[in-house]
């Protein structure tokens, strides 16, 4: 597929507004690893292939086990993932999916069993830029593959 819009060149402060709720998902206090699940999980549900490569990757690069990964979207059904990880990667669904569904008070319920309020805060927010991220580079088709993960 051809990329359609560079939206960073096109809309730079767009890009800068976007990149500092990233910046501030990434410094939250929240795992790592629990926000990369995350945004695998949202890009799953929204078919991003950018995001999925990028994610991947960087979850990889982490740590994170390819077995979670493949496994991610049967997640209800495979025992690789904790109860707060459970907690998140169904918030995350609800959010994502928020007009089909709403968000439930049982899972507020559940979700509030394993966060504080911040972290929930800081967790919705990482669904929040994700399913943003997902829906610039869906529409102008961003070029998937050529990301590398950062060394830290």
């Amino acid at each position: 597929m051809t990329q359609r819009i560079d939206y960073g060149k096109a809309a730079p402060e767009a890009l800068a507004a976007m990149l500092g709720l990233d910046g501030y998902v990434r410094h939250c206090g929240l795992p790592r690893k629990l926000v990369e699940l995350v945004r695998m999980r949202a890009s799953q549900i929204n078919g991003c292939a950018y995001c999925l490569d990028m994610h991947s990757k960087d979850a990889r690069a982490i740590g994170e086990t390819e077995q979670r990964l493949y496994v991610l979207s049967g997640w209800r059904e495979a025992p690789f993932y904790d109860e707060r990880e459970r907690a998140a990667l169904e918030w995350t669904e609800a959010i994502t999916r928020i007009a089909d569904y709403g968000v439930p008070d049982e899972l507020y319920a559940r979700v509030r069993r394993q966060f504080s309020e911040k972290e929930i805060v800081d967790l919705t927010l990482a669904v929040i830029v994700i399913n943003g991220w997902n829906r610039l580079e869906i529409p102008f088709r961003s070029r998937v593959g050529e990301y590398q993960p950062k060394r830290t």
